[in-house]
């Protein structure tokens, strides 16, 4: 399969710079599949997976919020997380889930408050999904 460049940044810096033969993220209008030689395109990124074939091998992560460029010379993937599915801390994904469950809870009438806790649900629940390979 022929490669091209990918690049995986997130704030805390670069999480995978290298050859991949594919990628398959979850956009917020529905998965995209990207090999080599893909038309130029930019779309956001939501709560899923992100399944990444480099070398034979597909590595599957957790990715929450941001956004996919492709160009013909580098497919970017910039994210607020990206976590390998090996480097979950499934404990702590666990306890995160917990906590905003709690938060959803006593949110009651404060809309912000809620939202930000159905956010912080989802991505563990994803987290966790990704690291048990659900």
């Amino acid at each position: 399969m022929t490669e091209f460049q990918l690049k995986i940044l997130t704030p805390e810096g670069i999480v995978y710079e290298g050859k991949a033969e594919s990628v398959i993220v979850r956009t917020t209008v529905g998965d995209k599949g990207i090999l080599a030689r893909h038309e130029p395109y930019v779309a956001a990124l939501g709560i899923g997976q992100a399944k990444i074939r480099i070398e034979g091998n597909v590595r599957i992560a957790a990715i929450s919020s941001g956004i996919i460029d492709v160009t013909p010379e580098c497919t970017s993937i910039l994210a607020q997380s990206f976590e390998w599915a090996d480097e979950i801390d499934l404990e702590r994904a666990e306890k995160a889930k917990a906590l905003a469950e709690e938060r959803i809870k006593q949110a009651k009438e404060d809309k912000k408050q809620l939202d930000i806790a159905e956010y912080k649900l989802k991505r563990a629940i994803n987290r966790i999904n990704v690291a048990t390979k659900k």
